[in-house]
């Protein structure tokens, strides 16, 4: 006796719709191991995990959740002062970078530095094919609009990118990616640097609590002798 068996496109990823297979199978192919058919429906999960992981945005290089070999113990307060001197200066260095990283996830907008640095390999890519792909796929992340860590870009930045998915060049998102290193030079760097996170990092008190030891100090030593002590804040 044997059984037919309809395979619908829904429960495969690559076909078309519209498209019905059928498969022919006797009483062998119905006796097969249970074992076996559990081994292929693991493997089928984990293809669409893998596959729902990707459309959902995630990053294979860079990641919040990724987790790094760096420790902020490993670096040394006269190191991290170096950082700064300059933003271009701190993204010179690796450790500068991911600890920058740290404090942009404090405030939720650690998009900015993902985008920078992916817009820096991709920089790189010498394969056409290659391109395309990470292309299409920076701009499923970080440009359309929804996208799951969506940069905060004009609106003509994001059309003339997607114009050049089709046949992509190196320097495609040259233009967002200035944007976004403009508003983290401007507005994220500053406040990275009097953060707990840097502070800690230098051996620093934050401005606030010197401004008040100097005034204290001042009050202290500088007050006319017999006045009362309670003056000193008058």
């Amino acid at each position: 006796m044997e059984t037919f068996v309809f395979l619908f496109p829904q429960f495969n990823l690559l076909a078309p719709k519209e498209e019905v297979y059928f498969k022919m199978l006797g009483p062998k192919d119905l006796k097969a191991p249970r074992m076996k058919d559990s081994n292929s429906r693991l493997k089928d999960k984990r293809s669409q995990l893998s596959l729902l992981l990707t459309k959902s945005g995630s990053h294979e290089n860079i990641s919040p959740e990724k987790k790094t070999t760096t420790t902020t113990s490993n670096i040394s307060p006269e190191a991290a002062l170096r950082w700064s001197d300059t933003f271009e200066e701190l993204l010179r260095h690796s450790d500068g970078v991911e600890t920058f990283s740290q404090f942009l996830r404090t405030e939720f907008s650690e998009e900015n530095i993902e985008f920078w640095l992916a817009c820096e390999e991709y920089k790189t890519i010498d394969s056409d094919s290659r391109l395309i792909t990470k292309a299409k796929q920076m701009y499923a992340v970080f440009i359309e609009a929804e996208a799951p860590k969506e940069v905060n870009i004009d609106y003509a930045t994001k059309v003339a990118i997607q114009k050049t998915l089709a046949t992509p060049t190196n320097t495609c998102f040259d233009a967002a990616q200035s944007k976004v290193y403009s508003l983290m030079k401007k507005d994220c760097y500053p406040r990275f640097l009097t953060s707990d996170i840097y502070l800690r990092l230098t051996k620093r008190k934050g401005p606030g609590a010197t401004m008040f030891r100097r005034r204290s100090r001042s009050c202290v030593f500088n007050k006319p002798r017999g006045e009362d002590d309670s003056s000193a804040w008058l």
